[in-house]
């Protein structure tokens, strides 16, 4: 079991152009796995990060362990249907494979107790972020989104390849629907 003291924090506007920067690095780690380089730029686009913080309900979080920023998190918090999102998280580069996103997942959902439903999405060649959706988290994936079935939640989603495509994940919480 891992023994890290997770806080999250409010990320402060003076911080977000820092906190898009490690957001890009921490996602261009598995695009250039995959894909071999950043072709098109930083991943995700500065207007899609903006736009997932500027969203109403949003928190923009740091994730710290024992007061050190170690990755972060956007979540859209839907007051009134209590269905939530993750729409960004990430482990910074240098952190990963210590159990941080999962001890941070633990400290999202705590702090949104109220949650009866999270989703997420994550693109299709991604296995360690399906892994970790699914069997660290205890997400479920509900659809998968592709040029030929597109996500009616996220039209504007972005392209990484010619054949693309995002898993959508949902984990409902207990007394959730």
């Amino acid at each position: 079991m891992n023994e890290h003291r997770i806080t999250l924090e409010p990320v402060a506007a003076a911080d977000l152009a820092l906190f898009r920067k490690e957001l890009q690095e921490a996602f261009a780690v598995a695009v250039i796995e995959e894909f071999g380089s950043l072709s098109d730029g930083a991943i995700p686009p500065d207007e899609v990060i903006n736009e997932s913080c500027d969203a109403p309900g949003a928190e923009v979080l740091h994730i710290l362990v024992d007061g050190k920023r170690v990755g972060g998190a956007v979540v859209a918090i839907d007051s009134a249907t209590q269905h939530n999102s993750l729409d960004l998280f990430y482990v910074s580069t240098g952190e990963e494979g210590r159990g941080i996103g999962k001890d941070a997942w633990s400290a999202i959902e705590t702090r949104h107790p109220e949650t009866k439903v999270w989703t997420t999405h994550t693109p299709y060649f991604e296995k360690r972020n399906i892994h970790f959706y699914v069997n660290k988290c205890g997400f479920k994936i509900v659809s998968y989104y592709h040029s030929r079935h597109q996500d009616p939640h996220r039209p504007e989603q972005f392209s990484l390849s010619e054949d693309d495509g995002m898993f959508r994940f949902e984990k409902v919480m207990k007394g959730g629907t």
